[in-house]
């Protein structure tokens, strides 16, 4: 005896084609939710990232300089020339950052540097020096401490 399918047995109904689509559908719904923000993520952590390149090219420029920072207009521009822009820094959204000096905060695509000044205000001295990033939702400081 042969156990053959009926014309009715065969196949998916169209219920379960419908529910295996809306299913998939959730899915993709899901995800394209959370890609913008998991792209901002990556955005604010290169950022990040980015600052604390800074503070070592600040470090460095002041290991070649006696222990100075850059303080005149001409030593600022010595060390975006000779040392930050020698470097790949560009910000992931914006493009290459715009650099503030004394600045105590940063808009998305700017690098905010403050010589003498350390991210938390206090004991305030010579050799600290600060760097905030502008994120896309505030701001980043980090500095040589």
């Amino acid at each position: 005896m042969t156990n053959q399918l009926s014309k009715k047995d065969k196949g998916f109904t169209i219920i379960e084609v419908v529910l295996v689509l809306a299913i998939a559908g959730l899915i993709f719904l899901i995800v394209f939710l959370a890609l913008p923000q998991l792209q901002q993520s990556r955005r604010d952590t290169q950022r990040r990232n980015d600052a604390g390149r800074v503070v070592a090219t600040l470090e460095t420029y002041a290991g070649n300089n006696n222990g100075r920072y850059p303080n005149s207009n001409n030593e600022r521009n010595d060390f975006e020339d000779n040392y930050l822009f020698n470097d790949i820094f560009d910000d992931p959204q914006e493009g290459q950052y715009s650099i503030e000096w004394g600045a105590n905060q940063a808009d998305v695509g700017e690098i905010a540097i403050d010589v003498g000044e350390n991210c938390n205000d206090s004991n305030n001295a010579s050799r600290d020096v600060s760097v905030r990033v502008g994120l896309e939702e505030g701001s980043y400081c980090q500095d040589n401490r």
